[in-house]
């Protein structure tokens, strides 16, 4: 800030008056840099506070990382796994079709001796 000695009015300004107009502007200057003083402390504060934060992400993709690696090599044993479940479900199949083509004969059998025996009942009154 230039301070004159004259006035925009062309008059000169007292000794007192510029010295009191310094004054303030020193002050001022003071207080502006105390207030970027308390700023730049909150903001080295929230730097920290971030820089934990990014330590904290780092330390948490790190096991997720481990976790997917972990994942990707139990894949292919589960993937075993279904194979084998499905050849144990095809054999359950042909052995329950076994037994159905065995029954067949058994069922039919049955169904006739019912018919021969209800139609004995119904003529003899039984």
């Amino acid at each position: 800030m230039a301070d004159k000695d004259v006035t925009s009015t062309g008059k000169a300004r007292p000794a007192q008056q510029r010295l009191r107009t310094l004054a303030q502007a020193a002050l001022n200057a003071d207080v502006t840099v105390g207030q970027v003083d308390t700023l730049l402390a909150g903001l080295t504060e929230t730097l920290d506070d971030l820089n934990n934060s990014t330590d904290n992400l780092d330390a948490t993709m790190e096991r997720f990382n481990a976790t997917i690696s972990r994942i990707d090599e139990l894949a292919p044993r589960l993937l075993a796994m279904v194979d084998r479940l499905e050849a144990i479900v095809d054999r359950v199949e042909s052995i329950v079709g076994i037994g159905e083509a065995v029954v067949s004969p058994i069922a039919a059998t049955e169904n006739a001796v019912r018919g021969v025996v209800n139609a004995v009942r119904s003529r003899t009154g039984l």
